[in-house]
């Protein structure tokens, strides 16, 4: 028998997943999201997770991102 989860898949560089592994680690093992680490550019998961990772991508993005003075 076939099991099967439904579940997002993520394709990345190597930095950003090692962000998402590291924020999967953060939190407790009931919470964590990761399905399935696929390899060092690929992640499954789960689907109502998704949100909460684009946002916390953004604002790392926003953090890390160089502005010129004016």
């Amino acid at each position: 028998m076939v099991n099967a989860i439904k579940g997002v898949f993520i394709s990345c560089d190597i930095p950003m997943a090692q962000f998402i592994v590291n924020m999967n680690n953060g939190l407790a093992p009931s919470q964590r999201f990761i399905i399935h680490v696929l390899d060092t550019t690929h992640l499954f998961v789960q689907p109502q997770v998704e949100q909460m990772i684009r946002a916390a991508i953004a604002e790392f993005r926003d953090q890390n991102s160089y502005e010129k003075p004016t």
